[in-house]
């Protein structure tokens, strides 16, 4: 999109903060849509999404078509790079970021997946879809066959606008207080568990793995659900069962090593962004 030589007025003056929240506000339930990012039997993790039009449609409503422009440059790779540039009173702020290509069979719908994945990832830089990223990590039951949920993914109050949001009920009446009581003697503390121990079994390495992956998609290190799927075909590859609470000992292990692995590859891509 090329600027025009005589440029549009920009749009009413708003403040930053304004604007920041317009952005970042939680889309319509109908817009949001959720995709297994690992399957584990007739259970899925739901991820959670919006295509790249509803990210256009909420710059176009909070920014107005004028104040807002995108551009794209083809890496050797595949991967599309997108410079995302909005005037904010005035003044053209730009971010970018790199998307990658889908897994479809077709080479055309790749490569608009990965043009509509670099848009998404450079608004994400903006604040808009930012709390998808944050979204606790959800299974639900799935039809492998179909490729369909049985059940459809909730979303927490916190992701729903308010305008959709279900009022809370009114507080019931206080009880009227408790006779006091002589204190109890306090209970010893509970001893703390170092970050660098391995998982004692499957079900712990599950809990921390969701845990650190939700942890590096909030930093923008990589898509919600991506180090699991990595971690979990890794296992598979290596002979270990697909669900991570049936992993023990040398598959723990085996998850550790990928993880310090995925992660340190991506911070150097993310590096290699930030100096492009």
């Amino acid at each position: 999109m090329k600027d025009s030589p005589n440029p549009p007025a920009a749009a009413p003056a708003r403040s930053v903060e304004a604007l920041t929240e317009a952005l970042a506000a939680p889309f319509d339930l109908s817009e949001v849509k959720f995709k297994p990012a690992v399957v584990s039997g007739n259970r899925a993790m739901a991820l959670a999404y919006v295509d790249a039009r509803v990210i256009q449609d909420r710059l176009d409503e909070v920014l107005g078509v004028l104040n807002w422009k995108d551009e794209y440059t083809v890496l050797p790779d595949g991967s599309v790079k997108c410079r995302l540039s909005l005037r904010i009173n005035g003044e053209w702020i730009c971010k970018e970021d790199v998307g990658g290509q889908s897994e479809q069979p077709d080479e055309g719908d790749r490569q608009k997946a990965a043009f509509s994945d670099a848009l998404k990832r450079a608004a994400v830089k903006f604040g808009v879809g930012r709390y998808l990223y944050r979204l606790p990590a959800q299974w639900v039951d799935y039809d492998p066959k179909r490729k369909t949920f049985v059940r459809a993914p909730a979303l927490p109050r916190s992701a729903i606008p308010m305008k959709e949001a279900p009022a809370k009920p009114a507080p019931a009446a206080a009880p009227p207080p408790a006779p006091a009581k002589a204190p109890a003697a306090a209970a010893p503390p509970a001893p703390r568990t170092a970050l660098h121990t391995l998982p004692a079994h499957g079900a712990e390495l599950q809990r921390r793995l969701y845990d650190y992956d939700a942890r590096l998609a909030g930093q923008g290190l990589c898509q919600k659900g991506d180090l699991v799927k990595h971690v979990v075909q890794a296992g598979v590859k290596a002979g270990f069962d697909a669900d991570l609470a049936a992993w023990t000992g040398p598959a723990i292990a085996l998850a550790v090593d990928e993880t310090k692995a995925f992660e340190a590859q991506a911070r150097k891509r993310a590096g290699e962004r930030a100096v492009a």
